[in-house]
């Protein structure tokens, strides 16, 4: 094995271990030498891998903000609305439910980043969020969705994901797939447009129960 490749190996072990201390304990309750402390390492040789501690946390920023994206862009534009969100919110849902350490330092820590880095990722947390306004406005446009705010509704449906990392469980009763499909069905059922009749039936059976 090349050198190259052991500390390319070595920079993945402080990414884990780093992401795993960050979302256990907090990102400012971590320090280079709790750290270094976690992979057995003297604080020296941990500086010969990474160069500060923020640099740590936008890298692991970035690779969940990356996996995000790279499941919107999988996303055809030219899918039904419905649809289209759907998808969108499974893709959601698998970057939080298969890389909860990653996930988690992002909701929770990006605040801590540097001014720039910070404006950086709100410009990209922007564009993301335009793929899944446009999904909802272009459903409301054909008829789809019945929803008087599309910039509300979208924030409705990445706010009911977003906090998905603090409770979920690989080893609970639901799996990623399963709450993916859980999500969808309740979501797109909140958005969908619906007629008179089927508004007063709903109307009716929630006074009878």
């Amino acid at each position: 094995m090349t050198k190259t490749a052991v500390r390319a190996g070595r920079r993945e072990e402080i990414l884990q271990a780093a992401g795993e201390l960050f979302r256990e304990r907090g990102y400012h309750a971590i320090g280079m030498r709790e750290l270094a402390q976690a992979l057995e390492l003297r604080g020296s040789s941990l500086y010969a891998h990474i160069a500060s501690k923020e640099d740590l946390l936008w890298e692991l920023v970035d690779r969940a903000a990356q996996a995000f994206v790279r499941e919107a862009e999988a996303v055809p534009d030219d899918l039904p609305p419905d649809e289209r969100l759907r998808r969108l919110i499974a893709g959601h849902l698998h970057v939080i439910t298969t890389g909860l350490d990653h996930a988690t330092v992002f909701f929770q820590d990006w605040v801590h980043l540097s001014p720039e880095r910070r404006e950086q990722m709100v410009r990209r947390r922007d564009a993301y969020q335009e793929r899944f306004r446009r999904a909802i406005a272009d459903g409301v446009e054909q008829g789809v969705f019945g929803v008087a705010d599309v910039d509300l509704a979208t924030l409705l449906v990445l706010s009911a994901m977003n906090f998905v990392y603090q409770w979920y469980d690989p080893a609970g009763r639901l799996s990623g797939d399963e709450l993916a499909a859980g999500y969808a069905e309740l979501l797109l059922d909140g958005l969908l447009a619906r007629g008179p009749r089927d508004g007063a039936r709903r109307g009716r059976e929630g006074s009878e129960s």
